[in-house]
């Protein structure tokens, strides 16, 4: 162990740049640091190098952890060859741990661990150390930096992170079955010793299972385990560090195993006969009963399914497996009757619906097991000897006619009389009635098959020895037709014929509809009524099946003379008794092209002039409707036009706004607007009519007073707002009349040139000067041109 810490420290010295000697004969080994090579330039020499000794002198470099001394761990010793041990070295520590961990003497350079130190903690520390003149305060040498190790000791046990653990192996597994792998971890120095190799061992659970002592796997070490016989298992692991050498520290762990199911297991029945009693009253599909085949598996390989096997009376029953109890549940297919037989034998088999081929060769996975059912008598209802009874009866049959009979009969060993009655709440409108004890079925009323061709009630039968088994049957009568209602023509009942007809044309074919039930090969014939047989304008002609052709007799008919023609049409049928009617028919005579297409049929189109077609007469109507539209947007437009003319004359300046975006040059700016209308207000003294609105009656015009050259334009914006106050015409007329008005509030009074009566010739400017700092600069600039005005007398 010594020789491999020692080739340990010699590689880390070689890397560092250090020489291995020793100094004292202790157990530790020194370690002495030569300084780095140092290139010096020898005179006389091209390239020479001389390598100065460094004299740092390390004594340990290794220090036991979970030291427990009572004193300080001596760790080494530092020296410097300046040193003469008169004291005037001083030599100091830094790093990690400095004055912490480890501690120096200043005069002696001896290191020491003054607290326990812990490898799993901090494996190494890193300082540096420095020999210093106690004079000067200065480095004797240059700073050098070393490595303190601390030497691992077998103190951490191995542990399982990952424990307890849990595991399942399928049951019936074969011998070395892989279940799950454990892993132990050492906290220790894997590269020193033996204190982090782990060696696994099972402390608890064999001979049924196994662990290798290296990978921590475990497996089955018996075959053929049984989950029905034991299912859990658990397992105590031990991992020892040392490689299970005496001493090493120990971990355990526990791995709980399950046995998971496989179908190793058929279905059984408990016994072998199943006897059940079922009453013969109970309904179909019903469940009658239940049996059940044990399967020691679990989950879906305890899945079972029962078949009833072919055999006596299994066609009456039915069996189905309940999902959550796994029991066969038998349903009764078709009724029971224990007068026609009193007991029933078959078998049922259950078999697992999920196999498994590893186990086909223990025997076939199903079970049979034999059923009895035993019927019970019950007392049951009457039963009717038909499912439902049809009759038939003639209509208008007189009250009290009997038209059939229901027939009911208790089964049972003891037979009781039966009552009949009409279920009510069916039959609201009691058209028939039943004898109780009979059960014979008369009229009650008169029947109308056109009313109701047929009625639906039921009957109810009871036993007279307990009134509370009833038991129901539907009855359904027809009423049969009987020929009371004479045939009629079906629609149209109104033709029509052309003027230029001929004889024997045929103008219109007509049926005829019968309100009764007509029988089969019903036949209808139809002739003209004796009255009209006389006249020659039209006929009938029977056609024999069903249908009759009116037809013309004369050529020719005119509208002038005759418009409509009524022709009565005798109609019979052949049921008994025969009825028969008379119906008139409509003829319209109509005017038709050549083709016999009809053209008009009222009586105004006779006034028309001939030769124009419905299709012209349109086509005139249209053009003459365009015409009054165009005529109408024309005079509009005229309007229109005229009165935006009136709106827009310049003639009249009062009222008109006069938009442009240009910023203008001033009072110079004379082409935008004639500003002489307001410079002399006569401009606009004519009499004349406005031209922005239209009066409602014909006003003369308003005579205003002459105004004065001299006149304030205020005077004439408030004459204006006067005239228009009081005008009765005045807008508004969606026109806008707009003025304006300085006001005399400035002390300057009006700026505006409008009223000047004077050139700017005639203009004094001096008055600016009086007007304050503000109109300094106007002043000067008046001024200046009022000094250059050579016009100007001084």
């Amino acid at each position: 162990m010594l020789t491999r810490n020692c080739l340990s420290l010699l590689l880390w010295v070689l890397f560092d740049g250090g020489l291995l000697t020793p100094l004292h004969p202790e157990p530790q080994q020194t370690l002495e640091a030569e300084s780095r090579d140092n290139v010096v330039p020898v005179p006389g020499r091209r390239s020479s190098v001389q390598r100065v000794k460094r004299g740092w002198v390390w004594n340990q470099f290794f220090v036991l952890e979970e030291y427990m001394g009572s004193e300080p761990q001596y760790v080494g010793k530092l020296h410097s060859d300046l040193d003469k041990g008169v004291g005037t070295v001083k030599y100091t520590l830094s790093g990690d741990g400095a004055g912490t961990v480890f501690t120096i003497d200043e005069t002696t350079g001896d290191i020491h661990a003054i607290r326990s130190l812990d490898r799993e903690e901090k494996p190494f520390y890193t300082l540096r150390a420095q020999a210093v003149d106690v004079d000067t305060k200065k480095p004797l040498e240059p700073e050098s930096e070393f490595i303190i190790k601390v030497q691992d000791i077998n103190d951490n046990e191995p542990k399982f992170l990952d424990g307890p653990y849990v595991a399942s192996v399928p049951e019936m597994s074969p011998v070395g079955a892989y279940v799950l792998q454990v892993k132990a971890t050492d906290a220790d120095d894997p590269t020193y010793g033996n204190s982090a190799r782990v060696v696994y061992s099972i402390l608890q659970g064999q001979p049924y299972f196994s662990i290798d002592p290296k990978t921590g796997v475990i497996r089955t070490a018996l075959p053929n385990m049984d989950r029905e016989v034991k299912e859990q298992y658990q397992v105590l692991i031990q991992a020892k560090d040392m490689g299970g050498q005496l001493g090493g520290l120990a971990g355990t762990t526990t791995v709980n195993i399950t046995l998971t199911d496989v179908n190793d297991n058929p279905p059984r029945f408990p016994k072998s006969i199943f006897h059940l009693k079922v009453p013969e009253s109970s309904h179909v599909g019903s469940a009658i009963g239940r049996i059940r085949a044990v399967d020691p598996d679990f989950g879906k390989n305890a899945e079972i399914e029962y078949n009833i096997v072919p055999g006596d009376g299994g066609n009456l029953f039915d069996i189905t497996t309940d999902e959550n109890t796994q029991e066969g549940v038998i349903k009764l297919k078709k009724p029971l009757d224990f007068e026609t037989k009193k007991a029933y034998t078959f078998k049922v088999e259950a078999s697992n619906l999920h196999l498994d081929h590893r186990f086909h060769s223990a025997g076939p996975f199903k079970d049979t097991a034999t059923v009895k059912i035993n019927v019970l008598d019950m007392d049951e209802p009457p039963v009717f000897s038909k499912p439902m009874y049809t009759m038939e009866v003639y209509e208008d049959t007189p009250v009290g006619t009997i038209i059939g009979a229901v027939t009911a009969q208790d089964l049972d060993a003891g037979s009781s009389s039966v009552r009949y009655f009409i279920d009510w709440k069916n039959d609201v409108d009691s058209y028939f009635t039943i004898d109780a004890t009979e059960g014979t079925i008369a009229t009650n009323e008169l029947l109308d098959r056109e009313s109701t061709a047929q009625y639906n009630f039921s009957i109810i039968a009871s036993k007279v020895s307990n009134p509370l088994l009833t038991s129901k049957v539907d009855v359904i009568i027809n009423v049969l037709d009987v020929n009371e209602f004479p045939p009629e023509i079906s629609v149209p009942y109104e033709t029509s014929v052309c003027e230029n007809a001929k004889p024997g044309q045929v103008i219109q074919t007509v049926t005829a509809a019968d309100k009764d039930l007509s029988p089969a090969g019903q036949r209808f014939s139809f002739r003209l009524s004796p009255e009209a047989s006389n006249k020659p304008n039209f006929t009938v002609h029977d056609y024999r099946n069903n249908t009759a052709g009116i037809e013309t007799r004369k050529n020719g008919y005119s509208r002038r003379q005759q418009e409509l023609y009524f022709l009565p049409v005798v109609i019979e049928d052949s049921s008994y008794p025969v009825q028969s009617s008379t119906n008139t028919m409509t003829i319209r005579v109509c005017r038709c092209d050549s083709d016999g297409t009809i053209l008009s049929c009222n009586v105004e189109a006779i006034f028309l002039p001939v030769g124009l077609s419905t299709g012209a007469l349109i086509a005139i109507l249209l053009c003459i409707v365009i015409l009054l539209v165009i005529v109408v947007l024309y005079v509009a437009l005229r309007r229109q036009k005229k009165k935006d003319t009136l709106m827009t004359s310049k003639e009249d300046i009062r009222d008109n706004v006069i938009h442009y975006d240009d910023e203008g040059g001033g009072e110079e700016d004379t082409q935008a607007f004639d500003i002489g209308a307001l410079r002399n207000p006569k401009v606009i003294e004519d009499n004349k009519m406005r031209r922005d609105i239209k009066p409602d009656t014909l006003c003369f015009p308003r005579q205003r007073p002459p105004v004065e050259d001299n006149t304030d334009i205020r005077d004439f914006i408030n004459q204006r707002l006067q005239e228009n106050d009081v005008d009765p015409t005045a807008p508004p007329y969606d026109s806008l009349a707009t003025y304006a008005y300085e006001g005399n509030g400035s002390v300057a009074e009006s700026l505006s040139s409008i009223e000047s009566l004077t050139t700017e010739a005639d203009q004094d400017y001096d008055y600016l000067s009086d007007w304050g700092p503000r109109f300094k600069i106007l002043a000067d600039m008046f001024g200046e041109e009022e000094s250059y005005n050579p016009d100007k007398v001084t």
